[in-house]
């Protein structure tokens, strides 16, 4: 069977979570090879076992390279284990272990890293994961290297997902979209939203910007408009520094953004300095979807 045959026989078992992102009609798998829905809207399984489910042409800096870099931080270094470790945490305790399915959704998964290494922590094999992207480039690397998800190409603001199908949604240091997310979640669903503090990567900031370049992350706009969506349970700092050799510095500078615009002198300068400390400064937000009488 080929990775194409196997992800949609993955899919067809949770095909109900699905809807089409044009008509918003459920969908089916049809011959292992394309999900259809009933007004005939066909989406195809690409061979590496991922669906592309976008409705418009898009353009992204996100290239090949940098989800290869991504990958390589997050799975082989150790600078992101202790997020992955208190999600993992916030998910147990929240979840209860007798339903049946927990759909776990990450909304802007990138290469299904982050997912990854949470379900792996979760250690509960009621949990299924769905990343959903809008980087091919992206979401084909997920496919490729991790075959026990469902992967989709598709927007935050038209996700094809169908209503109240997930009773997680993961938003780590990614746009968000929340009249969708708590279109997507059941009632009193669990989503962790995953911002940057002040100090995120201050060693890399600090290298490739110069003082007036600097750039502050302030937090209080992002958990205010949070507090306006979902009931905010929980509000976890997670602040510590790890050392990385000079092939981790590399691919740190490959994954981020901020070196998109910098100066290659300043980014060699970085690299070579052959080891360096990197501060983690995040702040995750827990929330959950209560409903209003207002809600639909």
């Amino acid at each position: 069977m080929t990775n194409k045959e196997k992800s949609a026989e993955l899919v067809s078992k949770y095909v109900h979570v699905l809807s089409c992102p044009l008509c918003n009609s459920p969908l089916m798998v049809s011959n292992l090879k394309s999900l259809v829905c009933l007004n005939k809207h066909t989406f195809d399984f690409a061979k590496q076992g991922y669906v592309n489910m976008m409705t418009r042409s898009t353009n992204s800096h996100y290239d090949k390279n940098l989800f290869e870099a991504r990958n390589q931080i997050i799975i082989e270094s150790n600078l992101y284990v202790l997020l992955h470790e208190k999600i993992s945490e916030v998910i147990n305790e929240n979840m209860n272990p007798s339903n049946d399915e927990i759909i776990i959704l990450d909304a802007g998964c990138g290469e299904g890293s982050h997912l990854q290494r949470i379900l792996d922590d979760c250690k509960n094999k009621t949990f299924s994961g769905v990343g959903l992207d809008i980087s091919k480039e992206g979401i084909r690397k997920a496919a490729s290297h991790y075959k026990k998800s469902i992967w989709l190409v598709g927007d935050l603001a038209n996700s094809p997902l169908a209503d109240q199908s997930c009773q997680v949604i993961l938003n780590i240091l990614s746009p968000a979209n929340y009249k969708d997310f708590k279109r997507i979640l059941v009632p009193d669903g669990l989503i962790v939203k995953v911002v940057p503090r002040s100090n995120y990567l201050k060693e890399l900031r600090e290298a490739l910007f110069d003082d007036t370049d600097k750039k502050d992350y302030k937090n209080d706009e992002t958990v205010s408009l949070f507090k306006q969506n979902f009931h905010l349970a929980n509000i976890f700092n997670l602040s510590y520094a790890r050392e990385l050799n000079q092939t981790e510095l590399t691919n740190l500078v490959q994954m981020s953004p901020l070196a998109w615009n910098s100066k290659k002198d300043d980014i060699d300068q970085f690299i070579n300095q052959g080891f360096s400390e990197i501060t983690v400064d995040l702040d995750i937000l827990v929330g959950v979807n209560k409903q209003t009488k207002g809600d639909e």
